[in-house]
This record gives structure tokens, sequence and C-alpha cells, in this order.
């Protein structure tokens, strides 16, 4: 997954490293530096925080998912592609468990990696056929975090190599999801048809208020 010919490389393979090796709470940028045979001075060029390490190691592993996702079917539904898409995550996540487990034990992510990590969930979702545009695509974006967070601990800890609990989880969350979200979406519809109709009727009514007065006036020459 990393290009360890490039000091980028050499530094998150390194740091996936010293995580499994120690908890990521007591890894020092210095740590990381050694271990990728580099100088803190040739690491600082490529990353200042351990927060920067970690969102461009979700970013690398975005390209592989996306690289790895399986076609398409035709009739395939989108759930079951999604499905299909985060267990390819898992599968890529598979040879770091140990270091993700310390990284994940050491305490709250950082502020700074909501972008990074919702852009993960962006791009999976993309890979699903499933947009994130408007007021319904930050819906399933949220869930989807939400979801993928939630199956993330599950996978954590789940020692069987078929994954029977994680793809147990991952199932039930989605098709939980994928309910909520029906609902909402039927709300919404319901309340642009409800506004549209009002909004009908204000044009209406204001169409009647506009009409010329039909009572004939006086003919010329009438006192």
């Amino acid at each position: 997954m990393f290009d360890e010919t490039t000091p980028k490389g050499r530094i998150l393979a390194a740091a996936l490293g010293c995580a499994a090796r120690k908890g990521w709470a007591e890894v020092s940028l210095l740590d990381i530096a050694e271990a990728a045979n580099l100088s803190l001075s040739q690491l600082r060029g490529e990353f200042t925080t351990k927060t920067g390490i970690v969102a461009a190691l979700l970013r690398a592993v975005d390209d592989a998912v996306l690289s790895r996702a399986p076609k398409r079917s035709e009739g395939q539904e989108r759930r079951d592609r999604l499905f299909d898409i985060v267990m390819t995550r898992f599968d890529v996540l598979a040879p770091y468990k140990a270091a993700l487990k310390s990284i994940h034990d050491s305490g709250p992510a950082d502020f700074a990696l909501a972008g990074p990590y919702l852009s993960s969930q962006h791009w999976m979702l993309q890979a699903a056929g499933i947009g994130t545009d408007g007021a319904t695509g930050a819906l399933r974006l949220a869930g989807l975090g939400l979801t993928y967070a939630s199956v993330f601990r599950v996978w954590l800890e789940d020692d069987d190599p078929g994954l029977a609990r994680t793809m147990a989880a991952l199932d039930r969350r989605l098709r939980r999801g994928e309910r909520a979200l029906s609902g909402i979406e039927q709300l919404h519809d319901a309340v642009w048809r409800f506004g549209e109709a009002m909004r009908e009727a204000a044009r209406t009514a204001t169409r009647g208020r506009s009409k010329p007065d039909a009572t004939p006036g006086p003919e010329a020459g009438t006192v």
C-alpha cells in the first residue's frame, strides 16, 4: 500500500510499525523518523504532526480501496455494493490491525481528522454509486460515518478469519440506515409537496385579488 522508495511511504509504514509495537500515544515523531531511517528534518519535510500522518494513512487506504473495489454487478443493489466496498476496506486494513487498534485505543481522535475521515466515507459511497450531494447526500455521509465507526470497533475485536461478526454488524447497520434514510426521504418529499400546494394556493389567491373590478362604471354624460 505504501511506496517505500519515497520518504512519505517510509514514514507511513514506519508509523504503523511503531504503533504495532507500543501504544500510539507513546510514539513520538522521532521514533517514526528513526524507524523510517530518516532524520527528523526529513520527516518534517513531509509531516509536522502525528495527526497529519494518520490523515495521510486514511488517504492511502482510500486509494487502495478504490483500486481494489470489485466491479459492479448488473442489478446489484446499492446497499450490497456498499457492503462489498466496506469489506474491501477491511481487507486492505487487515495487515495493520494491531497498529490500528493501538491508534484507536490511544484516545479521542483529533478534530482535524474529521475532514479526511468524511472524505473516506464520501469515496466509499461514490464507489458504490451512491450520491453525496445536497441534504440527502449529507445525511448519507453522516450515516455511513457513524456506521463505519461502529463496525470498525467490531472488526478490531473480530478474530474470526471469515469476519462473521464484522459482516453481520455491517449488514445490520446498513439495513437500519437504509430504512432510516428512506423514512427521512419520504418525509422530505411529503413536506416538499405540502409546501408546493401552499405556494400554489397563495399564487391563486394573489391572482384573484389582482383582477379588475367587474362592476360597470357610469357612462359618459351621466350626472
